[in-house]
């Protein structure tokens, strides 16, 4: 009874976490509340039994790539006006990759199919030879192996889009002009100067020398001039 009601109560507040970090105007709002729906789904597997996966994602997903998240957020000045400008634009495209997403989920879940030997394995007690984190390692590295490394080409993708949007090029940096080093004359233009020319004659102007100011001389009035008369 205690079992059930825990489940259903991080349950929700995992969902509700969950919808806030996508809907939250503040990305530092976003992560802080990743960092809530990795804390609640944390509890949902200590209360199914994976204690090795709730412990992985506290310290690995709270302790190392939320806070990440968090500081990269923070110290990166991102011009989100900026970015929602094409929004508009781009909003007809991402719904229809949202609709085709959805619907690749109601597939899955309509074609899910639960085992009969189900009830009965969840109130057989757990094998005492096999542990937790070799039985996890077994199932992820060759039943589901294929699918563990599309995951990866997930993140991959994800990181890429992630640099691209943060990435500004600055006026203050230097960089090679290719095209105008190839495209520039390598002929020379041959002048006939008259001789006694000057250069201003020849078009060529000094930059004007600034005027130097004169020193200022202290003079010490004191020196040589006596403030006491002769006694």
């Amino acid at each position: 009874m205690i079992a059930g009601l825990a489940f259903y109560a991080f349950a929700a507040v995992l969902i509700a976490s969950a919808v806030m970090v996508v809907t939250s105007r503040n990305p530092v709002h976003s992560v802080l509340y990743l960092i809530l729906a990795f804390f609640n789904a944390a509890a949902l597997f200590l209360i199914a039994g994976a204690e090795f996966l709730a412990m992985i994602l506290v310290i690995v997903y709270v302790g190392a790539v939320a806070v990440l998240f968090l500081f990269v957020v923070m110290m990166l000045d991102i011009d989100f006006v900026r970015l929602r400008q094409g929004f508009q634009r781009y909003a007809p495209i991402g719904a229809v990759i949202g609709g085709i997403l959805f619907l690749e989920l109601v597939f899955v879940l309509g074609a899910w199919q639960s085992s009969g030997q189900a009830p009965e394995l969840r109130l057989n007690a757990m094998p005492a030879d096999v542990q937790n984190t070799v039985a996890i390692g077994r199932v992820l590295y060759t039943d589901y192996v294929f699918l563990f490394q599309g995951a990866g080409l997930v993140l991959l993708v994800s990181m890429i889009g992630a640099i691209v949007l943060t990435h500004r090029d600055r006026v203050q940096s230097k960089r090679q002009n290719i095209e105008a080093q190839v495209t520039r004359r390598t002929q020379l233009d041959m002048a006939k100067v008259p001789v006694g020319a000057s250069i201003g004659s020849l078009g060529i102007l000094r930059p004007p020398v600034p005027e130097e100011k004169p020193k200022v001389i202290a003079h010490d009035d004191d020196h040589g001039h006596g403030h006491g008369g002769h006694h």
